[in-house]
């Protein structure tokens, strides 16, 4: 039987909730951007309006406003947009339990049934899309296919507010001319290296052979050419079972340049925190500690360390941070961006082995007094209590990752 996948995009997102909050600004063009103090100044999402300027995503504030001077950029307000994702996901459940998000605006739903009809997917498709317009007063752009690369295709074919059909039979018409950067995970890396040997769209992607594609990107080569010849046969996740959480981060664009270690260190601190609160708000513990690192220049980099021994403690995730960043970064320029992540997780009363070479009593005195932070700042605010490091510059350490963080799309895979 063949699968009926559709995949859901809110159009606009975080504009188009923003313009239903504030009608006097719908009618204009409409951004939302970070904090242009805190060298956040990137727009996140844009409406139509803003599209007819070609304001993109991604781009600084200030060149958005080159191109469209009466540009309204808003802040973002993440709870509001968790609200209406929740809302949306709420009607997807109404069609099938197996409904996948992608991110905050995205979603699979897989409505293949024992009595799959004619035309069942783009009813289905067509219906969801007046109700999350009647309903929440924002639109979709839905594709309708027979698995998720090609649904999730159609879905950015035509926008806004419409439904694409992507079947065995059109396929070709409709995905192969499309530029290689539509297909999923064809990111600018991958684009340039397939434009290197002659290869521009979908179609000549489908076409190379894949040989070629394995020879030249591993694994991944068999992927997109499976990818391009609509042979993707991965399922749609049980909205139930969920992947558990793999791993806990926060990164920040720092509000000035850091230009030696101490600045690294407030920062880091800073991350490790929110970090550590938030596996210790879920019960976990981790043994793999990540950091991203971006200089001025935006070349990045990204290191890892895998411990001998779980934690979530504040001070050990800050500590392996700094001593990984100091391991491998040599100040050739000054740091723009940091971020630390936590993996290989477990349940915090996972057992641990004692070592002949560190105080455990020492440190289960420093988890109590973690968890005593804890209950300070849920109740007074982050900054009601911090250490020393965290007073030498309050311009580096004025921040909250912890409860302004952002949350990005998981991986497909």
């Amino acid at each position: 039987m063949e699968r009926i996948i559709l995949h859901s995009d809110c159009n606009s997102f975080y504009a188009s909730v923003e313009c239903l909050y504030h009608p006097e600004i719908r009618r204009k063009p409409v951004a939302v951007g970070g904090d242009i103090e805190q060298r956040h100044g990137i727009i996140l999402a844009k409406n139509q309006l803003a599209k007819q300027f070609h304001v993109s995503t991604g781009e600084a504030i200030w060149q958005a406003k080159q191109k469209c001077p009466e540009l309204i950029v808003l802040p973002p307000n993440f709870p509001l947009y968790l609200r209406f994702s929740r809302l949306a996901r709420d009607i997807y459940l109404d069609y099938s339990n197996r409904v996948e998000p992608f991110g905050l605006d995205e979603a699979w739903l897989d409505i293949t049934s024992s009595e799959n009809q004619k035309d069942k997917g783009e009813r289905t498709a067509q219906e969801i899309r007046k109700r999350i317009r009647e309903e929440l007063g924002i639109t979709v752009s839905i594709g309708v296919s027979y698995n998720k690369i090609f649904a999730k295709l159609g879905s950015d074919y035509q926008k806004p507010d419409a439904v694409t059909l992507i079947t065995k039979e059109n396929y070709r018409q409709i995905a192969w001319p499309l530029p290689l950067s539509d297909l999923l995970y064809v990111g600018p890396a991958t684009k340039r290296k397939l434009n290197g040997f002659g290869v521009h769209t979908i179609g000549e992607l489908a076409q190379t052979p894949v040989e070629i594609l394995r020879s030249k990107f591993g694994k991944i080569g068999d992927i997109l050419w499976c990818f391009s010849n609509g042979l993707d046969s991965s399922p749609v996740a049980d909205f139930q079972n969920q992947p558990v959480v793999k791993s806990i981060g926060n990164s920040t664009t720092a509000p000035r340049d850091l230009e030696r270690d101490e600045d690294v260190k407030i920062i880091l601190y800073v991350l490790a925190d929110s970090v550590a609160r938030r596996l210790r708000e879920q019960g976990l513990k981790g043994r793999t500690i990540h950091i991203s690192i971006r200089d001025n220049s935006l070349f990045s980099f990204t290191r890892q360390k895998t411990l001998g021994f779980y934690t979530n403690l504040t001070g050990e995730i800050a500590g392996e941070a700094l001593s990984l960043f100091r391991e491998h970064y040599r100040w050739k320029r000054p740091v723009r961006s940091v971020g630390i992540s936590v993996s290989d997780l477990a349940a915090d009363t996972i057992y641990s082995q004692t070592s002949l070479f560190c105080d455990e009593v020492k440190r289960e005195k420093v988890e109590r007094l973690d968890k005593a932070l804890d209950r300070l700042k849920a109740r007074f605010g982050t900054f009601a209590v911090q250490p020393a490091v965290l007073l030498k510059d309050r311009k580096l350490s004025g921040f909250d990752p912890k409860n302004d963080h952002i949350i990005h799309p998981v991986g497909y895979f």
